[in-house]
């Protein structure tokens, strides 16, 4: 550790869980810190201060973040450790818990953890901030110097029956389109290609203001310069992709025909357990007006599997609605238990063995429609980011290594199964049903 101007410069270690929303806002707090003098370092060295970012989403996060801290205080059992993320913000008391540990901060507090971490640091009384509401904190973060992540949305006022994030997030507030123009114009300077608008309910962009999301959206393809060559949606919930927003994306070649909908459960019975704001019906019809217009487009599907109540009929109603849609991959969880939640309540719960089983079958069925989608794109000429020399990511997300390096970073046309060959095993094969 060293003084600076008055002022002890430390080493400091920042590690992060869960979402790409905790990953821009790491990187922001990394800026302030380096802002006032400190150095990052990584978070298996030595450091005077390690910052654990949290997730709460599941048991398996929070167990995760345990078992840091623990890993820490004995590596380096002298060091400051600063706890923040949205398990502090739901859970501070038992994070407090945990030897070694000098800061639990909310997610209303980040904003502010870089002085506290500096008063840390010089012996001074920490005095974070009581926010009495939530407020916008705009952040971004890179990703390989290729992808930047932008936040330009958090919170939701969506009340499904399995979520915490309302409660860890606070409602819906997004960054005015001037602010979210500001940090893109940011990342083009720094040299990005590829921006991802992120946020927790990412269309329901707009809240206190009075822009919705399409205005965004033309925000940026407006006055955003063309050295950022390519604009990607991240998750976006289906009853809020409108035919207007997959319009522009098929009007503007800067925006990737790349869309992840979350669906849940193939079971409408289930969605409404959930309080989802949709049906199956809806979903189908969405996934139908992609593939209309962006015939290889990506569509990523999030899928909960052994939510209270969910029969084995239920469930192949599902396996069997996923197979029969034209979607890409899946991202598949298996339901946990979160306090406060209204789906504690509800009757009938899978074991976790029946869950984890349910789990394996849709990452089976994910692993074939990976291997079918990347089928479908042989011969087609698509674009690729290089993250490496080597390998990168195509404007439908199928990850492609070159048949001859190129420069990393550089936005490159191939024809698959020519001068590029996707990742994934490359022999088609039919879905079978499930065990």
């Amino acid at each position: 550790m060293v003084t600076f101007e008055g002022e002890k410069m430390a080493r400091i270690a920042l590690h992060t869980l869960g979402c790409k929303l905790n990953f821009s806002e790491t990187a922001q707090l990394a800026r302030q810190l380096v802002a006032q003098g400190h150095s990052i370092v990584e978070w298996d060295g030595p450091a005077e201060v390690y910052v654990l970012n949290t997730c709460t989403v599941t048991q398996q996060a929070e167990r995760k973040a345990h078992k840091l801290l623990r890993q820490v205080r004995r590596r380096s059992p002298e060091a400051i450790v600063v706890v923040t993320g949205c398990y502090a913000q739901l859970r501070p008391e038992v994070l407090s818990w945990e030897p070694g540990v000098a800061v639990v901060a909310t997610n209303a507090q980040k904003p502010y953890l870089a002085q506290a971490i500096t008063d840390l640091l010089a012996a001074r009384p920490v005095q974070l901030p009581q926010p009495t509401g939530w407020s916008f904190w705009p952040t971004a973060s890179g990703e390989g110097r290729t992808r930047a992540f932008l936040k330009v949305q958090d919170g939701c006022d969506y009340k499904c029956s399995f979520c915490t994030v309302p409660q860890a997030r606070g409602p819906s507030r997004s960054a005015p389109p001037e602010v979210a123009l500001q940090e893109a114009l940011r990342l083009a300077e720094a040299g990005f290609a590829e921006i991802v608008l992120t946020g927790i309910n990412l269309g329901d962009y707009g809240k206190p203001h009075k822009a919705d999301f399409l205005t965004l959206l033309r925000t940026l393809e407006a006055q955003v310069p063309p050295s950022v060559q390519r604009f990607r949606l991240s998750s976006i919930e289906p009853n809020l992709l409108s035919d207007a927003i997959l319009d522009f994306v098929a009007e503007h070649p800067r925006w990737a025909p790349h869309f992840h909908l979350p669906l849940q459960s193939g079971s409408d019975r289930l969605l409404g357990l959930m309080r989802r704001r949709y049906r199956r019906a809806l979903y189908e019809e969405r996934i139908e007006a992609i593939r209309k217009r962006f015939p290889l487009a990506g569509i990523g599907v999030d899928v909960i599997v052994g939510f209270p109540g969910e029969t084995e009929a239920d469930f192949r109603e599902t396996w069997q609605f996923l197979a029969d849609l034209p979607v890409s991959y899946l991202h598949v969880f298996p339901y946990s238990e979160r306090p406060g939640t209204a789906a504690l309540q509800l009757p009938n719960p899978v074991p976790w063995p029946e869950r984890l089983l349910r789990s394996e079958t849709l990452r089976e069925l994910s692993s074939r429609k990976r291997h079918l989608f990347a089928e479908a794109c042989r011969g087609a000429t698509l674009t690729v980011l290089l993250e490496t020399p080597e390998e990168g990511l195509a404007e439908n997300y199928l990850r492609l290594r070159l048949k001859e390096p190129a420069s990393a970073g550089s936005l490159i046309p191939v024809r698959v199964g020519e001068s590029a060959f996707p990742t994934e095993e490359w022999d088609p094969f039919c879905v079978s049903e499930p065990a």
